[in-house]
């Protein structure tokens, strides 16, 4: 009797076997739709690229060049997603739950790139939000996962508490409740209302995006499966990008964009310390993508929104790429030693020359000016980049002198010239919207910012805080998952 409850329990058939390792028709429909959309949205934006359409369906939706670009980019995650996990997935037993998830949460960055009405707004915010939290929580049956979405869905929710007072208090106050016509009256909004609506949205996309303080929800969402952190760390973080897009009358005239600045700049640095520290894959990703969020927070405090939207982008693809190739990295990765930084002159050299053949190719590639105005900070950051991979190839021990002689040259101005051309393409699709780029006059306290910035970069890159056991122990402790997410429950199921 017991052996023969055993087996039964244990045993699987060819029949089950085959069934378990076969894909479902639905997860193929499911992938196939969300090609066939990409490609579609692809088609469209093509074709109307240099002209494209704007439409509304009534007070509701709004729909523009910006709005078919994020629709192209989602769709496009949506798919690779999907039909990664069609494959992954097989035998889980939320495979299905998973699938619909996926396809859903698609359809709601969809909605908010279009939405028009502040209550869609809102509501497509509040949706993303409850979408992710099951993603992340999708195995009901650990105990972990289940703290996990609890606690993301509470930073979720927050969020999209600060999004309505943000958007709803002026709407009330001038009677407009379009994104649109609201933008257009806040000249009849007192500064003081302008300025709290300003600093709600702020807060809004800092929770969703992992800023600092608002982090630990992203590092404690770990119980995710890789396709949902992939979707979740190439779309969902992604999201303040677009709301700040869509809101930045409210912050030109709250005069909010230094405080963006400053926020973006503290969190890439943070951010970028903390990785260092990190022994599991998924949380160095998580540090990255906090510290690619702090980039994106700080190119809209200069007023370059075109910008944070091809950093989104891009970013996108890159962290989307790594998540579903984290297991490989896993397998194939020993622990080592970390390198120090040790350059002779004539590398130093190379890496400034290289830095400033970048910076020019950037401001002649997308029309930069050289005038004292808040562009001179993203001239500042590709030069950086660009002298990162320079040094990163000069110090390559398995290229000979002739091979370095010819690909650092080679991947700086493909890689300049790949980044000019999503920057442009973004640029002429956000002509619809007036504040999409804006230099700032440079102020105090950019340029004050601005060496904090460069005197962190330089102490991360030296290993000065490896000297300081306290800053060592704080910047680990800030960089911990909240403590119910990790290994609090017996493995069993519920």
């Amino acid at each position: 009797m017991i052996f023969d409850t055993i087996t039964s329990n244990n045993v699987q058939t060819d029949t089950d076997v085959s069934r378990k390792n076969s894909k479902p028709i639905y997860t193929r429909f499911i992938s196939f739709s969300l090609w066939v959309l990409f490609i579609l949205n692809l088609i469209f934006l093509t074709v109307n690229f240099d002209s494209f359409p704007s439409w509304s369906l009534g007070s509701a939706l709004y729909f523009n060049g910006f709005s078919m670009l994020i629709w192209t980019v989602v769709t496009f995650f949506g798919a690779i997603v999907s039909t990664y996990a069609s494959t992954y997935l097989i035998g889980f037993r939320y495979h299905f739950r998973f699938m619909i998830l996926c396809l859903a949460f698609t359809v709601a960055v969809m909605l908010l790139v279009v939405a028009n009405h502040v209550a869609v707004v809102i509501a497509s915010w509040i949706l993303m939000g409850i979408l992710m939290s099951m993603l992340i929580g999708i195995d009901r049956r650990w105990g972990e996962a289940r703290e996990a979405s609890k606690f993301t869905l509470a930073y979720f929710l927050a969020g999209s508490l600060f999004l309505a007072l943000g958007v709803l208090l002026p709407s009330f106050y001038v009677q407009e409740f379009t994104v649109r016509e609201l933008a257009a009256s806040l000249d009849e909004i007192p500064f003081y209302l302008v300025f709290f609506s300003a600093i709600c949205i702020i807060i809004a996309a800092m929770i969703q995006s992992a800023i600092y303080p608002f982090h630990r929800w992203l590092v404690s969402a770990m119980t995710a499966p890789t396709p949902a952190s992939a979707l979740m760390h190439a779309g969902f973080v992604n999201g303040s990008g677009i709301l700040l897009a869509l809101f930045a009358s409210f912050l030109f005239a709250s005069h909010t964009l230094d405080v963006l600045f400053v926020i973006g700049g503290l969190t890439a640095i943070i951010a970028q310390f903390a990785k260092l520290l990190q022994v599991n894959v998924k949380h160095k990703l998580a540090c990255s993508t906090i510290a690619q969020m702090g980039f994106m927070i700080m190119q809209c405090g200069l007023g370059f929104f075109n910008a944070a939207i091809a950093h989104l982008i891009l970013h996108g693809f890159y962290k989307a790429y790594l998540f579903l190739s984290s297991g490989e990295e896993v397998k194939q990765v020993r622990p080592q030693e970390p390198a120090q930084l040790r350059i002779t002159i004539l590398q130093s050299i190379v890496v400034l020359l290289s830095g400033v053949l970048g910076a020019f190719l950037f401001v002649q590639w997308t029309g930069k000016t050289t005038l004292w105005d808040s562009s001179i900070f993203l001239t500042l950051i590709v030069a950086i980049t660009v002298g990162q991979v320079a040094y990163n190839i000069t110090k390559e021990r398995s290229l000979s002198f002739w091979q370095k002689i010819w690909i650092l040259p080679v991947l700086s101005v493909a890689g300049i010239g790949m980044y000019a051309f999503v920057y442009n393409g973004v640029t002429t699709l956000m002509s619809d919207m007036p504040l999409a780029v804006v230099p700032t006059p440079l102020s105090w306290i950019q340029i004050g910012f601005g060496f904090v910035f460069l005197l962190g970069f330089f102490l991360m890159k030296l290993g000065v805080y490896q000297k300081f056991p306290r800053l060592y122990v704080k910047l680990m402790n800030v960089s911990q998952p909240y403590s119910k997410t990790v290994l609090m429950y017996k493995s069993r199921s519920v």
